[in-house]
C-alpha cells in the first residue's frame, strides 16, 4: 500500500526533480520508504506504506533482474502466494510486487484476470517503450492522469499531479455542476479540467508509436446470466463460503490489523467473520457521540462482547470535532461531501498501532441495505403510471409538495413529471443532492456564458455503458449505485481519509467473487423485505435479533444541529468563499444558506456541507 506517481515522456526526458516533488505530496500516504527511478521514457515515484514484506525487498520502483520492466504499485495481491506457485521466475523477495511484476512478464494483460486484490499500478517495458497503468474491479485504489503534448502524468492524488507543475489548476465546468448534484465528481471526470480518473477495470496503454494513450476495459461489472438456478438454502451457503473467502484473503499481512466497528450488519457481520478465521483477537474501533440519537456505541459494544474484540470507543463532543475538522478538510484531495467521519475512525485507528483495517463498506450496494432499493422496486412495478396524461401527473407532484415540502416529495414530483418511465434518469434524481434547476440557479452566468449547457452531461455517465438487467431490479440498482456513489463517494473517500493516516483499508464485500454471485442472483431472493435478509440469513451465527432488528442510523455525524451552532463560523466562511467566487451566484448561495438557517425542509444539511467543503478545498488548492 502507498502512494505512486510517474511521467511518461515520448522524449525520454529526466523528470526526477519533477516526481521527487510529487512524492514529497503523497508522503503522508507511505511515511516507510519512499524511491524516484528514471529509465528511458519513464520517471517513476512511490512513497511506501509497508504491509507485505516489511523488509527492503518491498523497495519500489522495482525492476525485473534483467532491467527490461519497471514497475510502480499500490494495493495489494490478496493471492500473491497462490500465484508465485504458478510462476517460473527467478524470485528475489516476499513481496506481492514482485509476483504481479512476474505474474505481468510472464502473462501480459491476461495476468489481470488472475488477480485477486485492490490496485492501480503502472509497468513499462523499456524493450518496447511501453507503459500501462491499470486499476482495480471495483474501484477500490485511485488513479489519476493528464495528458498532454507527448507527456502523460500519473498519480494516486490530484494534488501530485499538481505539484509536478504541469497540471491545469482550472475547474472543470462539467465536474463542478456534477458535484453540486452529487456531492462528487462522476468518474472518469474530476473537478480539474483535464485531469481524469482511470476508470474501474480499465488500463491505459501508451507506446512511443501512439499519438495519444488508448483507454482498454480489461473487467466490466454485470450479470452472469449463465449461473444456473440455486435453491435458497444453497445460495446462502454460497454466499457464506464466499464471505468467508473474501475475509480470510483480506487477513493476508505482515503487520497489526483490526477492523471499523459502527455496530451496524455489515461492519458486525466483517468483525464476525474476522473473529472466527483470525488466530489472534480482533481489534475493533467505534465512534460515539454525545448525542445519544446520533451513537451506535451500543451496538458496536454488543458486537465486540459478542465476538471478545478487543474494542476501542472515540468518544466526539461537538468541541472534539470542531477541532479537528479543519484537518479533515486538509486531508481532503479531492473535494466530497463525505469523509471526516472515516478520516477520524482512521486516526484513533492508526494511533493504536494498526496499520491496516477491515471495513463494511459495499454491504449495502451488494446486498440491497439502502431505502433507494424499496423505492426503486416499487416505481418499477408501477410503470403503469407513466400511462396517465403528464399534466395530471405532474398536477399529483405539486400537490404533494404543497402537502408534506420536502426533499423526498420535490423529488417524487419531478420522478413524476417525466414524460415516461426511464430507470436511468429515475436513479440519477434519486441521488441528486441538488436539483438541476437549484444547481443552475446556484451558478454565475459570468462563469457559466453558455448558461447552463453543460447539463447535456446529464445522466450520470456511468449507467449508460452498463449492460443493466432489465428484469432484475435489485441487481441493476446495486450496480448503479456501485458505479456512481460507492466508488465515488464512499472507496474515494475511504482511501483518501484513511491514507491521510497512512492506515490501509480493506472491503471484503467488494470481492469481485462474491460481487459477481450476488448481482447474478435473481430479485427474489435477495428480498429487501427486513434489512439485507439475504446476508443475514446467511450469517446467523455472527448478528444478533438486537442488531438486525434496530434502526438504520447510518455512519453520520449531527450535522444539522452542529451547522448551525458549533460549527456555524467555519461553515459561513467557506461559504463566503464560494459566494465570492465568480463561478458562482452570490445572492443565490448566500439565500440557500440562509434558507438552512431558518429551517427549510427542502435545505437540509446534506445541500450544504458540500457547499462548505468545496469552498474550503478551493481556497486552500488555489483553483
Amino acid at each position: 500500500m502507498c502512494g505512486i506517481n510517474g511521467i511518461y515522456s515520448l522524449h525520454k526526458e529526466n523528470f526526477t526533480e519533477r516526481v521527487n516533488a510529487m512524492n514529497k505530496r503523497l508522503a503522508h500516504r507511505g511515511p516507510d520508504d519512499h524511491g524516484v527511478v528514471h529509465l528511458n521514457h519513464v520517471t517513476f515515484g512511490q512513497q511506501r506504506l509497508s504491509i507485505i514484506d516489511l523488509t527492503a525487498g518491498g523497495h519500489q520502483p522495482f525492476a525485473s533482474p534483467d532491467g527490461r520492466y519497471l514497475m510502480v504499485f499500490n494495493g495489494e495481491i490478496y493471492n500473491y502466494r497462490e500465484l508465485r506457485k504458478e510462476l517460473s521466475y527467478p524470485f528475489q523477495t516476499q513481496s506481492d510486487t514482485e509476483v504481479l511484476l512476474a505474474a505481468w512478464i510472464t502473462w501480459g494483460e491476461a495476468a489481470l484476470q488472475k488477480l485477486k486484490g485492490m490496485f492501480a499500478f503502472a509497468v513499462y517495458d523499456s524493450l518496447e517503450g511501453s507503459i500501462h497503468i491499470v486499476r482495480d474491479r471495483m474501484g477500490i485504489k485511485p488513479l489519476y492522469f493528464h495528458f498532454s503534448g507527448n507527456r502523460l502524468f500519473f498519480s494516486s492524488e490530484i494534488r501530485a499531479l499538481m505539484a509536478s507543475g504541469h497540471t491545469p489548476r482550472t475547474l472543470s465546468h462539467t465536474g463542478v455542476v456534477d458535484y453540486l448534484r452529487y456531492q462528487t465528481v462522476q468518474c472518469p471526470h474530476t473537478i480539474i479540467e483535464e485531469v481524469w480518473m482511470l476508470e474501474p477495470g480499465h488500463l491505459l496503454q501508451f507506446t512511443p508509436h501512439m499519438s495519444q494513450p488508448l483507454k482498454k476495459q480489461w473487467w466490466q461489472l454485470r450479470v452472469n446470466e449463465q449461473q444456473p438456478a440455486m435453491d435458497d438454502e444453497t445460495v446462502k451457503q454460497e454466499v457464506r463460503r464466499l464471505f468467508f473467502q473474501a475475509i480470510e484473503r483480506r487477513l493476508v499481512a505482515d503487520v497489526p490489523f483490526g477492523a471499523f466497528l459502527s455496530g451496524g450488519i455489515d461492519s458486525s457481520a466483517v468483525v464476525g467473520a474476522m473473529a472466527k478465521v483470525s488466530s489472534q483477537k480482533v481489534k475493533t474501533f467505534n465512534i460515539s457521540f454525545a448525542e445519544e440519537q446520533f451513537s451506535e456505541a451500543k451496538y458496536a459494544r454488543h458486537i465486540a462482547q459478542m465476538h471478545q474484540t478487543d474494542h476501542h470507543e472515540i468518544r466526539l463532543t461537538p468541541e472534539d470535532f470542531l477541532h479537528q475538522l479543519p484537518d479533515a478538510l486538509q486531508a481532503m484531495d479531492h473535494p466530497s461531501g463525505d469523509g471526516p467521519n472515516t478520516w477520524l475512525v482512521s486516526k484513533a485507528t492508526k494511533e493504536a498501532g494498526i496499520t491496516m483495517a477491515l471495513s463494511g463498506t459495499g454491504g449495502d450496494e451488494l446486498f440491497a441495505g439502502y431505502a433507494i432499493f424499496n423505492r426503486m422496486a416499487a416505481l418499477n412495478g408501477k410503470q403503469w403510471l407513466w400511462n396517465l396524461p403528464q399534466p395530471l401527473r405532474s398536477l399529483s407532484g405539486n400537490l404533494m409538495r404543497k402537502l408534506k415540502p420536502g426533499v423526498a416529495t420535490d423529488k417524487m414530483a419531478e420522478i413524476l413529471g417525466m414524460p415516461q418511465y426511464d430507470f436511468n434518469r429515475i436513479y440519477n434524481i434519486s441521488r441528486q443532492v441538488l436539483s438541476d434547476d437549484a444547481v443552475a440557479n446556484l451558478l454565475s452566468p459570468k462563469g457559466f456564458p453558455q448558461g447552463v449547457g453543460v447539463f447535456e452531461h446529464l445522466p450520470v455517465a456511468q449507467l449508460n455503458h452498463l449492460d443493466m438487467p432489465k428484469d432484475n431490479i435489485l441487481s441493476a440498482v446495486s450496480m448503479a449505485e456501485m458505479t456512481t456513489y460507492m466508488q465515488n463517494v464512499l472507496l474515494r473517500d475511504a482511501d483518501q481519509m484513511s491514507m491521510a493516516h497512512a492506515l490501509e483499508v480493506r472491503v471484503p464485500f467488494l470481492d469481485h467473487d462474491l460481487v459477481e454471485f450476488v448481482l447474478s442472483l435473481p430479485s427474489a431472493q435477495k428480498r429487501p423485505l427486513t434489512p439485507k435478509k439475504l446476508l443475514v440469513d446467511a450469517m446467523p451465527d455472527l448478528l444478533s435479533d438486537y442488531i438486525v432488528n434496530r434502526p438504520k442510523m447510518g455512519f453520520v455525524f449531527p450535522w444539522q444541529q452542529w451547522l448551525k451552532k458549533d460549527l456555524y463560523d467555519l461553515a459561513n466562511t467557506h461559504i463566503e468563499q464560494l459566494a465570492q467566487n465568480p463561478l458562482f451566484n452570490e445572492p443565490a448561495v448566500r439565500n440557500l444558506w440562509q434558507q438552512f438557517l431558518k429551517g427549510n425542509p427542502s435545505v437540509t444539511y446534506s445541500r450544504i456541507w458540500p457547499l462548505v467543503v468545496l469552498g474550503a478545498w478551493m481556497k486552500r488548492d488555489a483553483v
